[in-house]
C-alpha cells in the first residue's frame, strides 16, 4: 500500500473534478441539449460561436470543447443518467424529444435494464431506472 501524499501539515493531497470535459464541433449547441438534459444552464459567459460552453447542472459540471475532428469510435467514458423525477422510460422520451436518438435498448420486460442514446453530436449515455423503479 502507497503512503498518502501530503501538504507539509500532515493534511492529505487531493484533486478533485472540476468539470467532465468533452470535445465538440459545436460546444454551445451541445451545451444547449446537455442543459435541458440536466436540468441545469449554460454558463452566462458562453455564446453561439464561442471555442467552449460551461454547463451548470447539480449533479455534474459539463464543459464542451472545440475540436476538429468528427467523433469515430464508441465512447472511452460516458456517463449515465438517472431520472429522479420519472420513470427510465418517461426520460429517454424526454431526451429523443430533445434531440438525443436510441443506439441500442438494453431494457428488458421486467423494468430492469437501460437504453444507450447518442447526444445530437453522437456521444453515448446511458439512461437508467429510476431509484423508485430500482427500489419496486
Amino acid at each position: 500500500m502507497r503512503p498518502k501524499a501530503s501538504m507539509g501539515d500532515g493534511a492529505p493531497m487531493t484533486s478533485r473534478v472540476r468539470h467532465i470535459t468533452l470535445d465538440s464541433h459545436d460546444p454551445y449547441r451541445q451545451g444547449q441539449f446537455w442543459a435541458q438534459a440536466l436540468g441545469g444552464r449554460v454558463s452566462d459567459e458562453d455564446f453561439p460561436g464561442d471555442p467552449e460552453a460551461l454547463v451548470l447542472s447539480e449533479g455534474a459540471v459539463l464543459l464542451f470543447v472545440t475540436v476538429p475532428e468528427t467523433k469515430t469510435l464508441k465512447n472511452r467514458v460516458h456517463l449515465d443518467l438517472q431520472p429522479e423525477d420519472r420513470t427510465r422510460d418517461e426520460e429517454v422520451a424526454r431526451l429523443l424529444g430533445l434531440g438525443a436518438r436510441l443506439v441500442d435498448d438494453r431494457r428488458r420486460p421486467d423494468g430492469r435494464g437501460f437504453a444507450v442514446l447518442a447526444d445530437p453530436e453522437g456521444n453515448e449515455f446511458c439512461v437508467e431506472p429510476s431509484a423508485a423503479e430500482r427500489a419496486a
